[in-house]
């Protein structure tokens, strides 16, 4: 046991930096899902992210000695940025170790803020070996993200506002969840004093390390974590944050990355703020949640939780946000290669506002219509599907094809020869120099490339789909060439999406 977390809670030192964030309404997500929404602001914070409050409660603490050979963080972004304030507040030094995927924009404000940057790794974890490293080589104190009791007690400090801003009903809390610091702070002040209150994690479906181990009943290592959402792409959750929620946390959620889009676009509709995929995630767990069915007076309360967005993920966010609120449809269409079918296709659309719509010839008998269209939820969806059938076109729902939406929608017309061998993957390339010719130089030269697409969508890792022309007795070579090659892939040769459109 680490002691009374509701006595640390209360001592927790953090608004000599921090502030109080507000606890405001939601008027047109309350309206939608027919329940009162709040949301907890902590983008408001100095650093946009809740996590100056942890990281400063723990320096804060730290002796003369310590303050004086300074203090060592690992972090993507949002916890570097708290450490390097609050060092910055308490007149000591700070070192950040970050993985070359960092983005610029997060390494220019650690930077900013006073403290001493080394890029080192691929990932959190590499980074966080150097760091443990150059913590004992230099003597300095390592802040951990998330486990540490002093930490917890100061993002619990979360928990402690919402109900001093709240007194009257309170149905549920949705946390975001990473390492799990901060869904532990607020669960163990909440749970003391409204023990009635419901406290929900939300994590990402390909990051849900504390999902997974809760459901294990002990902590579980990810081999791999999706990067949308980076600020809770966390492999292993902590050791006293996990203890904390399977005592106190009542229900975890997933979600899918359109279903954060989509949440990421509704606070921007309420509050004219742009959230973080991992700010927004706890919103798009309280719709899910509202989605089961609640009351007019339910409240529920969503804890957004940073908003350091790059900027040049705002365009997949938004190309994402309407499939995930179910405003968009995707369809691969077979029609009649004839004069008129075109035209009797359009008019099954009706009013329907056309999103996207890619014609391409395919033959002297068909052609492939690639087509999305504004739907009022996967009802209305399922309901033209069927009338596109009932009027003799063939088609196929691609709303929940990630290769579709992330691909293939962008190359709609192209056909392999007829005889190629080809085989086609999706892999996910670091977003660094040299990653594309590492690939290159690990692949055999007796395959061709036959199919190359990439396009940044602003995350550390960059989407590529590649077809490669490998002959039948070859196919082991492959296997053994993508383990070794070292980059997380999907085949997509037997996608039904490539097989109409590309095959």
């Amino acid at each position: 046991m680490k002691g009374d977390y509701l006595e640390r809670i209360l001592l927790a030192r953090v608004y000599d930096v921090a502030r109080e964030s507000t606890l405001e309404s939601a008027p047109l997500l309350s309206a939608r899902l027919g329940c009162r929404v709040l949301l907890k602001r902590e983008d408001e914070q100095p650093t946009f992210s809740f996590k100056i409050r942890g990281a400063y409660n723990k320096m804060s603490r730290l002796d003369a000695e310590a303050r004086r050979q300074g203090v060592i963080a690992v972090s993507a972004g949002n916890h570097a940025q708290g450490v390097a304030l609050a060092a910055r507040k308490l007149g000591t030094t700070a070192l950040i170790v970050m993985p070359v995927t960092a983005s610029a924009i997060k390494v220019r404000a650690v930077e900013a803020l006073g403290a001493r940057v080394v890029l080192h790794g691929d990932s959190v974890d590499d980074a966080a070996t150097e760091a443990r490293r150059l913590a004992e080589q230099e003597h300095r104190a390592f802040i951990h993200p998330f486990d540490d009791p002093d930490v917890i007690a100061g993002q619990g400090t979360v928990g402690l506002e919402i109900l001093r801003q709240h007194p009257g009903r309170l149905d549920v809390i949705f946390v975001p969840v990473g390492g799990g610091g901060l869904i532990a702070g607020i669960a163990s002040y909440v749970k003391k004093l409204r023990p009635e209150v419901k406290i929900i994690g939300v994590e990402p479906v390909d990051a849900a390390g504390m999902a997974r181990s809760l459901e294990a009943a002990k902590r579980v290592e990810l081999k791999e974590v999706g990067t949308f959402a980076d600020g809770v792409a966390v492999k292993k959750v902590g050791e006293e944050t996990f203890r904390i929620c399977r005592t106190h946390v009542d229900e975890m959620i997933l979600v899918d990355s359109d279903a954060i889009c989509a949440a990421i676009k509704d606070v921007f509709e309420d509050t004219r703020t742009i959230m973080e995929p991992a700010g927004a995630l706890s919103v798009a767990g309280l719709k899910v949640y509202a989605s089961r069915g609640v009351k007019p007076e339910e409240t529920l309360v969503a804890v957004t939780s940073g908003a350091n967005m790059n900027f040049d993920r705002l365009r997949h966010v938004s190309e994402r946000a309407e499939i995930g609120e179910e405003r968009e449809a995707l369809f691969a269409v077979t029609i009649p290669e004839r004069p008129g079918s075109l035209r009797a296709f359009a008019e099954l659309l009706g009013p329907h506002n056309i999103t996207e719509f890619n014609y391409r010839y395919g033959s002297d008998e068909r052609a492939r219509v690639f087509v999305g269209v504004s739907v009022v939820g996967r009802a209305e969806a399922a309901r033209l599907a069927d009338a596109f059938r009932n009027a003799g076109f063939d088609t196929l729902d691609l709303s929940q094809n990630e290769m579709a939406k992330l691909h293939v929608r962008y190359m709609v017309g192209g056909h392999r020869p007829p005889t190629t061998d080809e085989i086609v993957r999706r892999f996910e390339f670091p977003e660094r120099p040299g990653a594309l010719r590492h690939f290159l130089d690990a692949m055999s030269s007796r395959w061709n490339i036959s199919l190359f697409h990439y396009r940044n969508h602003g995350a550390d890792y960059g989407r590529v789909l590649i077809g490669m022309q490998v002959p039948e007795q070859e196919r082991r070579e492959f296997a053994r060439f993508v383990a070794a090659v070292g980059y997380a892939s999907v085949d997509e040769t037997g996608n039904p999406a490539y097989e109409l459109f590309l095959g």
